[in-house]
């Protein structure tokens, strides 16, 4: 392996350890960083908030960028005869040609895992009109228990009702006096 080669392996390596330090740090902007005695402030290409089209240098961005760069100079410079200066600039047109779109793609990715939309919490209102069923039998005047259908899951609440339930009777809730019981009917049953 020749210096070249070997000098592009030392910046894929060093893409490695960015990836490492993103990944523990748990945060995709770079804030201040401290490694040794080097600073890393605030780098910032554009904005990353969605609507103005910038994109944020991050340690994945940067990572994506080198490791691109590097790897694929190692590729270029070991498979090319000599260490002349054709082969350094070959290896560095071919590292900057795989590590724009690498760091472009690390960008996107970035900014969609943290913009992931997600459904909103769900709230006690959210609870009525939901269909379950008995699964304590519901005395008049006390609390059974019934299993809900809410947002794809099933869950379990005790349960009032102004008759008495039998196990088993398909029930809607009408009203939530508190985050753990509920106050249903039973369905219309269908002839």
């Amino acid at each position: 392996m020749g210096a070249v080669a070997g000098t592009f392996l030392v910046i894929g390596g060093f893409a490695l350890l960015l990836l490492v330090l993103s990944l523990l740090g748990g945060r995709v902007h770079m804030g201040h960083l401290h490694l040794g005695h080097l600073h890393i402030g605030h780098l910032h290409l554009g904005h990353a908030s969605a609507g103005h089209g910038g994109t944020e240098l991050s340690l994945p961005v940067m990572a994506g960028f080198l490791g691109a760069f590097g790897f694929g100079g190692a590729i270029v410079a070991s498979l090319l005869p000599g260490s002349g200066a054709i082969t350094l600039l070959a290896a560095i047109a071919v590292g900057l040609l795989a590590a724009v779109p690498t760091a472009w793609l690390a960008g996107r990715l970035v900014n969609a895992a943290i913009n992931i939309s997600t459904d909103g919490t769900l709230t006690s209102n959210d609870l009525i009109g939901s269909m379950g069923v008995v699964i304590t039998p519901v005395p008049v005047g006390g609390y059974g228990e019934v299993r809900l259908a809410i947002a794809g899951q099933q869950i379990k609440f005790n349960a009032r009702s102004d008759q008495p339930l039998a196990l088993g009777t398909r029930v809607f809730v009408i009203s939530v006096p508190s985050p753990t019981s509920v106050l249903v009917e039973p369905t219309p049953s269908v002839s």
